[in-house]
């Protein structure tokens, strides 16, 4: 029976317990994308509070596809220092960390990138403004930024990456029919809008070899009309399997979701928690890979249920660890009562500031107090 705290490994991945902190933009990066000392802090004190793994804030492989200002960055060499700085920080705290390789498509900022987004598919309502439909040039620089970032990441010395391919960020519009209008090798059937996704796992291996972690996050499903369905996301994932992928991070949902996708707000009792857990079962039936699942786990016992009962074999948490980056350090020295975590979604205010991630309503009850 697997538990909570034990060790586990994937491919050489070794984690000394089954929590990840799943990806989460911290706005704590240069106007470049550099690592600073405030973000290098904030991973600290993640590691501090006992976490199995940390999965970095999505950086950006490309700077055309920036979703975010002061977003963590993986697209130049220069940025190698900084990225250095925050491994070796956590790894002298006794943690593992992944990088999580992304680009914003046609979800990048132009005011910031200076250039017309990047689309699967050009469209009328897809974007305000002019975009620019990838070409099949495009796409084979795309897969080769991908590989490169993922190169750097091991010379900064991260102990795997993850691909994002969730969220409506680029490599969720090839999957999603409501973006992908394609009708070449990168469009149609769902054997060709996972193409992109092929090439790029064959590039990092081909770079990188068959040790090194390779992790994504993919949409279960995408919650909006004619959206990525979990059927074809689970066929999906069937293929990259063969493509030396060694996880897969289950999620769901896009900016165009709205009220379709489950809530990550008022999470106030465990039926509600873990929302994705019943496609996390699909998954299961239908892959032999590591499954980590995140989703409004807020409770231990839940977590825990989630693992012994064989739907997930990780936990990932997102708002939890921005209220109490100790959690899990917390649940494992006994108290095991719920996140306080109250899923207001209030963390971003400050984000959006530029004064980086933080739980606001923890804030204010300090100062109330």
């Amino acid at each position: 029976m697997k538990k909570l705290f034990e060790t586990s490994r994937i491919n050489s991945l070794e984690m000394s317990n089954r929590f990840v902190r799943s990806a989460t933009w911290e706005g704590l990066a240069t106007e470049e994308g550099a690592a600073t000392p405030a973000l290098i802090a904030m991973m600290q004190e993640l590691v501090q509070g006992e976490l199995g793994l940390i999965i970095s804030g999505h950086a950006y492989v490309q700077a055309r596809g920036q979703a975010s200002p002061w977003q963590l960055g993986v697209y130049k060499d220069e940025l190698l220092e900084g990225l250095r700085a925050m491994t070796e920080a956590v790894h002298e705290a006794g943690g593992k960390i992944v990088l999580q390789l992304a680009h914003a498509g046609c979800d990048a900022l132009s005011d910031l990138t200076g250039m017309e987004p990047l689309a699967v598919s050009c469209f009328e309502g897809l974007v305000d403004g002019p975009c620019h439909e990838a070409s099949e040039e495009d796409i084979q620089g795309l897969v080769a930024d991908f590989a490169r970032a993922a190169l750097r990441a091991r010379e900064a010395g991260f102990d795997g990456v993850q691909i994002h391919s969730a969220h409506g960020y680029l490599l969720n519009q090839f999957l999603s029919p409501a973006y992908n209008r394609r009708t070449d090798a990168y469009g149609g059937a769902i054997a060709n809008r996972v193409r992109v996704h092929q090439e790029i796992c064959t590039a990092i291996r081909e770079q990188l070899g068959p040790s090194y972690p390779l992790l994504m996050k993919i949409n279960s499903r995408d919650f909006v009309e004619n959206g990525l369905s979990l059927e074809d996301s689970v066929q999906a994932v069937k293929i990259l399997a063969g493509s030396g992928l060694d996880g897969i991070e289950i999620s769901g949902g896009t900016r165009d979701s709205k009220e379709k996708v489950p809530s990550r707000m008022g999470i106030d009792s465990k039926d509600k928690e873990a929302y994705f857990q019943e496609e996390a079962r699909a998954f299961r039936e239908a892959v032999d890979l590591p499954l980590m699942l995140v989703g409004g786990i807020r409770s231990f016992d839940v977590a825990q249920r989630l693992v012994t009962e064989g739907p997930a074999d990780y936990i990932s948490l997102c708002r939890p660890l921005i209220r109490e980056p100790d959690l899990i350090k917390r649940w494992k020295n006994g108290d095991r009562s719920p996140s306080s975590c109250v899923s207001d979604n209030l963390c971003f205010v400050p984000a959006r500031k530029g004064e980086g991630l933080s739980c606001l309503t923890l804030k204010r009850e300090k100062k109330k107090a």
